[in-house]
């Protein structure tokens, strides 16, 4: 089976504040803990008032001193709008509290507007990545006799790191370092065949990793029934619709009709950035997970479930997780 992982946008709603989607966050990592998720990761969003996971590296410590033996991470950290230095010491600090279970997932993009990247007090040069990550890499490395500075307490750590993409771009990065790869097919679906090709194709073995492990990002919305899945996903529709249109709301309730609230415009955009998106039943969705793994050979997948409510959303990840034992047919919703 393949494993699964969660992806967690760390939601605030129109009745539940920051703090209640920290805690929630936590709670969902509590229970993916128990159903056998080998990963909970969240990103780092800027600006965005229904996400509350910018100070990535905190939210994790919260998440991790709720946790156990889950694999917690970043994925990922916008690495052009940091230091290197500063990422290491804080993904070293949280090595340090939870040994061997730290995760860092590496990005290009910003992860907000422009006119928030220049609030970060940082400018943002995405073509400095490759080196920002090979000097992470450094910082994590034991110290070498004489070292004059030194990211404490990262040193010695050596945390993995992921490579994070929706373009070719980071297929050919991760390839080259030897690193583990994650597209992400749950908003940028297009290139997801042609980044994996050119992953395996040209990886080369590294002292983090001997063979390609790819990690395909994927939308799974599960419910008791169809129906219902179908219904939940309105609030991502909504969401993906809102992002058209420059509103940057709060996570929004489902709808009975999602025709009544987006434009033909808008759904044909959603429907392009959503198109590999699992919804419906147990059954439905381990149809679709099968057909996905098939025709991509994911060693694992990285889990979106964007559900409005707490309970509904821990629903849809343990039928999510009891799916890998069903194996009736269905449909992949786009």
């Amino acid at each position: 089976m393949v494993a699964l992982s969660i992806l967690d946008l760390v939601r605030v709603t129109d009745t539940t504040d920051a703090r209640g989607a920290l805690d929630n966050a936590r709670d969902l990592a509590a229970h993916a803990e128990d159903w056998g998720y080998r990963r909970f990761w969240v990103a780092e969003h800027h600006n965005m008032a229904g996400i509350a996971s910018a100070a990535t590296s905190v939210v994790l410590a919260h998440i991790g001193a709720g946790t156990k033996t889950i694999r917690i991470g970043a994925g990922g950290i916008m690495l052009p709008n940091h230091s290197p230095l500063i990422i290491a010491e804080q993904f070293g600090t949280l090595a340090r509290l939870f040994p061997d279970r730290i995760d860092l997932g590496l990005g290009r993009a910003p992860g907000t507007d422009q006119i928030t990247v220049r609030a970060l007090r940082r400018r943002h040069d995405a073509d400095s990545f490759p080196q920002d990550v090979q000097e992470l890499q450094f910082w994590f490395a034991d110290a070498q006799p004489g070292q004059t500075v030194q990211a404490v307490p990262a040193a010695g750590t050596h945390v993995p790191l992921w490579i994070l993409g929706s373009s070719t771009f980071g297929a050919q990065l991760a390839a080259e370092l030897g690193l583990p790869y994650a597209f992400a097919s749950h908003f940028a679906p297009q290139q997801l065949m042609a980044a994996l090709h050119i992953y395996r194709a040209n990886f080369k073995p590294s002292a983090q990793l001997d063979r390609p492990h790819a990690m395909v990002g994927v939308n799974i919305i599960a419910a008791d029934t169809d129906r219902e899945a179908r219904r939940l996903a309105t609030t991502q529709q909504m969401s993906f619709a809102n992002i058209f249109r420059g509103a940057r709301t709060f996570s929004l309730p489902p709808i009975d009709d999602i025709e009544t609230y987006w434009s033909p415009a808008e759904k044909y955009q959603a429907s392009q950035m959503l198109e590999r998106s699992i919804v419906g039943s147990r059954e439905s969705v381990a149809a679709g997970i099968g057909r996905l793994v098939a025709e991509t050979g994911a060693d694992e997948l990285m889990i979106v479930s964007d559900v409005y409510d707490h309970a509904a959303r821990l629903r849809s990840f343990e039928l999510i997780a009891q799916s890998q034992d069903a194996a009736l047919p269905a449909e992949v919703m786009t």
